[in-house]
């Protein structure tokens, strides 16, 4: 009779995604096989790369180790092996640490920095966890109790080299700590609750896109809120201020995207350049519709005559396809030009995102704090730089979630980055404006202007 896992079939893909897209084949199986790390050693040595998955409580806990396990008093010296945790009802692993596996006595134990983060007594069914990883698990006051089953599988599929395990451990740290950062974030100078980004470009760039994307992230599941249209045609013809809440507590995150209808090269179609400045000013509500050759007036129903500075865009992000850089048309360019002279003469700042990323596990560097130079998309980056004068810090890159609907840290650690620089931006702008302004004082400033 074929020996079977627990593990469902979303599980399996999580910790396939975590582990570079590789294939498992179950070794051992503690109610199956005798419950001893004797066995555990015969089962699974000589395998190569393995997982060891713990379940209990409703969540999964375990090590992922690129050798064999140690032998009886000894350790991994060379940060070879991981350890994660991951709740049942969950999309995504909750942590992610360097750990040196040790076997003492009948005990297999985990350490980090000398401290037990976990370690199972086979013969009992007994697992210990640091008190310190419950909380992400949701659990209290639990040090020591029994797993329900232990699994430990072949991992099949990977490269075996020093720096798959930095590389894995890597991204997903840097992701939660992004995640980390982004939830505590509150903008600068406390003039508005949220900062508003806009996000222009050409119909099929990638706004909704990015929208999603974000979203995705901050929900821990791919999201299709925005309807996404094709490289030709814009989906997008209401004026959108989404905001997001946070999936870990439900509140709603401190920024709000804006989307729009694409941008178009033909005069009379596309975002009409009228409606551009009065989305800047703060006067176009969330939903109203565009008409490429009508723009927004204020004798328009719902249209904000009295915007204050939160109702403004306070950050600009210029959408392209990475892909179609170097196929933009003269007219093309010139529109961006157009709408940027806009932009600059209210003084929003701006960034460029670059969607459509194929080559992204190459962008970040092994840090992941910059980009990799010696990439093949620096000479799109250099290209943008100089159509549009932008800072090299604030070009970004991402891949946006669209036809998959699995997670990938390092997707997620590339649109994190982006929004977190956006915000950053918002911040620059904010702190340089004048002592002393108010909403109060902008809201009567601009309604000069929207008149």
């Amino acid at each position: 009779m074929a020996v079977t896992t627990r593990l469902t079939w979303n599980e399996e893909k999580i910790l396939q995604k975590l582990l570079g897209n590789v294939s498992l084949s179950l070794l051992y199986k503690s109610s199956v096989h005798e419950c001893s790390i004797g066995e555990m050693l015969d089962k699974c040595n000589h395998q190569g790369p393995t997982i060891t998955v713990i379940y209990f409580h409703n969540c999964i806990v375990g090590a992922f180790l690129l050798g064999d396990y140690p032998q009886q008093g000894e350790s991994y010296r060379n940060q070879n092996s991981f350890y994660f945790s991951l709740k049942t009802n969950k999309t995504e692993t909750t942590e992610i640490l360097n750990v040196e596996p040790r076997i003492i006595s009948k005990k297999l134990e985990f350490y980090s920095s000398n401290d037990i983060i976990f370690s199972l007594i086979p013969q009992e069914s007994k697992i210990f966890i640091h008190p310190s990883l419950l909380t992400p698990l949701g659990i209290k006051h639990l040090y020591s109790t029994n797993y329900l089953e232990c699994e430990v599988f072949r991992v099949e599929g990977i490269k075996d080299d020093k720096s798959y395990i930095r590389r894995i451990t890597g991204v997903a740290q840097y992701r939660n700590k992004l995640l980390s950062e982004l939830r505590a974030y509150t903008p600068c100078a406390d003039l508005v609750s949220k900062i508003n980004i806009l996000l222009l470009g050409p119909v099929g760039s990638g706004k909704s896109s990015f929208f999603n994307s974000v979203k995705s992230v901050f929900q821990g599941h791919v999201t299709r809120q925005a309807a996404v249209g094709s490289d030709v045609t814009s989906i997008t013809e209401l004026y959108r201020m989404y905001s997001i809440q946070d999936e870990k507590d439900g509140k709603s995150l401190p920024f709000i995207l804006c989307d729009t209808m694409g941008l178009d090269e033909k005069e009379g179609a596309g975002l009409c350049m009228d409606d551009i400045s009065h989305i800047l000013e703060g006067c176009v509500p969330d939903r109203y519709h565009f008409r490429p050759q009508q723009p927004i007036t204020s004798r328009h129903p719902t249209f904000i005559t009295s915007p204050s500075l939160k109702d403004r865009i306070h950050c600009v992000a210029y959408v392209l396809d990475i892909n179609c850089i170097d196929s933009l048309s003269f007219e093309m360019v010139a529109k961006f030009k157009q709408v940027q002279k806009i932009v600059l003469n209210y003084g929003v700042p701006q960034v460029a995102l670059l969607t459509k990323v194929k080559n992204y596990h190459g962008v970040l560097q092994e840090d992941f704090l910059n980009m990799n130079n010696t990439m093949t998309s620096q000479s799109q980056i250099m290209k943008i730089q100089a159509m549009l004068k932008i800072p090299i810090s604030n070009i970004l890159m991402v891949e946006n979630y669209a036809p998959e609907w699995e997670q990938d840290p390092l997707k997620d650690v590339l649109i994190l980055s982006a929004l977190r620089q956006m915000l950053r931006t918002a911040d620059d702008y904010l702190d340089d404006l004048p002592p002393g302004i108010t909403d109060e004082v902008t809201g009567m400033s601009q309604l000069d202007m929207c008149n």
